[in-house]
């Protein structure tokens, strides 16, 4: 594969960091932007890539940084650890911003995040979804550096995400999707085990015709009924991965919830916006273009193009221009 150019990487930069540019072209700059600074290894273009996706951090728009966050915390790479400490650290940050940085310091997985997380998690004045993330984010960087997760027989999961959490390891030949349920929807554990049950899941309804697809969705929907927010908003981020059909009334009922969390809302929005190519879902969106909120607004555009390109058969949202290098 050629690789990409400075030229391209100036040119995405220009794209995503312009507040005149079309919401939808600014995120296929971004997720552009982030297939270069996630390569492994790093090439010439790494740190310009990651510069560029921290310099959109002074968008208005909520929905562009916390996606600016989350590609960041995929990078693997040490130089987004700044941006994403120096976000979270903001209080005047919108919250759901602050909240993807969290998670993305998570997944990046550096011992140095550990002390801001765990202030954080143990401020009793910072948000419930604030707190709740940075207690995660501590248990999944300390599970990384863990004896445990060496020991520990997970499954092979179709995605190449880098989740807020690792689903539980195989205990038994035949996962039992009940007891995965039970785990999923005990409010008594911890939300980091409540994950790891929701990402197991995940994972087996994986590819769509496995027998264990539908009742693993349908096990996933009860939990967008769960107190928390932020475990609701993951459910709906799952079955944006997913693209499985059958997740498709559960996340209409969360986006026409009026009284739901914007953060919810519009993570119900683009993941209907991934299953564009089924029958009915692009009317949905459109009911919700003039939605009170501006979260879900944005989130309506951004998935109504994405359901363009699932339509069109592209394989990958994103565009490249001045180059042919392809994004995968």
């Amino acid at each position: 594969m050629a690789e990409v150019s400075h030229a391209t990487v100036a040119a995405l930069r220009k794209t995503l960091t312009s507040e005149t540019e079309p919401l939808a072209r600014r995120f296929r700059a971004l997720f552009s932007l982030k297939h270069v600074a996630c390569l492994q290894p790093p090439t010439e273009q790494t740190l310009p890539a990651i510069e560029a996706i921290a310099a959109a951090f002074t968008s208005p728009s909520a929905l562009l940084k916390h996606e600016l966050a989350y590609c960041l915390g995929q990078s693997k790479n040490a130089d987004a650890l700044p941006h994403l400490l120096d976000v979270l650290k903001d209080r005047q940050e919108d919250t759901m911003c602050r909240h993807e940085a969290a998670e993305a310091l998570g997944a990046l997985g550096f011992k140095d995040s550990l002390e801001l997380l765990k202030t954080l998690r143990d401020d009793k004045t910072e948000p419930e979804v604030i707190r709740e993330t940075c207690d995660i984010a501590v248990d999944r960087i300390i599970w990384d550096i863990s004896e445990e997760k060496k020991n520990e027989k997970i499954r092979p999961s179709d995605f190449a995400s880098i989740d807020p959490a690792p689903p539980l390891p195989q205990s038994k030949e035949e996962p039992s999707i009940p007891e995965l349920e039970n785990t999923l929807l005990d409010t008594k554990l911890p939300l980091f085990q409540r994950y790891r049950a929701m990402f197991a899941l995940r994972d087996l309804a994986s590819p769509p015709d496995l027998p264990t697809a539908v009742p693993a969705v349908d096990a996933l929907s009860k939990g967008l009924k769960d107190p928390s927010a932020l475990f609701r908003h993951e459910i709906a981020f799952v079955f944006g991965q997913l693209c499985h059909p059958a997740a498709i009334p559960s996340l209409t009922a969360a986006l026409s919830d009026v009284n739901e969390m914007g953060m919810v809302r519009h993570e119900a929005a683009e993941a209907l916006g991934s299953l564009g190519d089924e029958e009915g879902v692009e009317e949905i969106l459109k009911r919700f273009v003039n939605d009170p909120e501006q979260v879900v607004r944005d989130s309506i555009i951004v998935a109504l193009d994405m359901a363009e390109y699932e339509k069109n058969g592209a394989k990958e949202y994103a565009l490249l221009p001045d180059t042919t290098v392809p994004v995968a």
